[in-house]
């Protein structure tokens, strides 16, 4: 089969024949691809800067999630989180158990570029934390397209405000269902948030994460009112200054969301409700339907926050 495959860590995949993957066990079933996106995370693969990449994992086929199609005609949205052989490949083994059978008339492309954008979010507020309905949230890096969907997604479930903050006011004013937003480097506009602030979502940590941090903390009224602070990137960066003071004058929890904090069981469990909302147009990425044998090719293009890339079967 032929496949994106990346040889050394840092350089764009190539496309290659590779023997295809075999089941192992009686829950696994091969599947053709049709569909699988190019997420941030997916780049991080390529790149091995992701806190579960292996040098001894080379050559890998990138790629965490995808759509397929079995023998039997059924559609399937799958889950690819650990091995050598990712989605961004003609065909792929799935496990049935961490998968889920998509609706008569699901758009495949649709699906692989909507899915794993709206699902980080959703396992952050129904996984992670206990979120109440008419809670508040921050949203840090709402400006990219995983964030763009978090404040969908926080509407979705029930939140009271969602404030949208990022870099570009333009993208910030143009984020749908926002109730409020920030600039992350105007610690004085976060402050004056952060006595609304229950929940942040914060896709960046770095640097904007400690000047968020400190703003937010600075300006509660009630230093009783709990802050719970859940990271799931870091696209600003792998480390956070975080004064000790921060911690001890607050009620702030830390909290990751992701591959490793979550069980494969807990993401699956949650697959069927949001591909559900996908299905009814409650959310949609634009998708990028680019052949996978032109990867090379798409993985040097600008990323466009507003889009996804998706590859599928040339």
């Amino acid at each position: 089969m032929k496949a994106a495959v990346v040889t050394a860590f840092g350089t764009a995949p190539r496309y290659l024949e590779l023997d295809a993957p075999q089941p192992a066990s009686e829950h696994e079933i091969v599947v053709d691809v049709l569909a699988a996106g190019l997420h941030p995370r997916v780049r991080m693969q390529a790149v091995g800067s992701h806190y579960t990449s292996s040098r001894d994992s080379l050559p890998v086929v990138p790629g965490i999630d995808g759509v397929g199609r079995g023998s039997d005609g059924r559609l399937w949205y799958f889950m690819s989180l650990g091995g050598r052989y990712g989605s961004l490949a003609e065909r792929a083994v799935i496990d049935t158990r961490r998968a889920v059978v998509l609706p008569d008339g699901s758009d495949p492309v649709l699906v692989a570029a909507t899915l794993n954008c709206a699902i980080a979010s959703w396992l952050a507020l129904t996984r992670r934390i206990t979120f109440e309905r008419g809670q508040n949230v921050l949203v840090l890096g709402a400006t990219g397209g995983t964030g763009r969907m978090a404040v969908q997604v926080c509407r979705l479930l029930g939140a009271g405000q969602v404030i949208a903050a990022g870099r570009d006011p333009e993208r910030l004013a143009a984020i749908p269902r926002a109730t409020a937003t920030a600039l992350t480097g105007d610690p004085e506009t976060i402050g004056r948030l952060g006595a609304q602030v229950d929940v942040v979502l914060d896709f960046l940590w770095g640097e904007p994460a400690e000047t968020a941090m400190a703003a937010l903390v600075a300006g509660r009224t009630d230093l009783l009112r709990p802050l719970t602070w859940v990271n799931l990137g870091e696209m600003a960066g792998a480390q956070a200054m975080l004064p000790a003071g921060v911690l001890r004058s607050s009620r702030l929890q830390l909290v990751g969301s992701g591959q490793g904090s979550l069980t494969a069981a807990e993401m699956a469990a949650e697959i069927p409700a949001v591909a559900a909302e996908v299905a009814r147009g409650t959310f949609a990425v634009e998708p990028d339907p680019i052949a996978l044998s032109d990867v090379e090719r798409a993985w040097s293009r600008p990323v466009d926050s507003s889009k996804r890339i998706v590859f599928t079967p040339n």
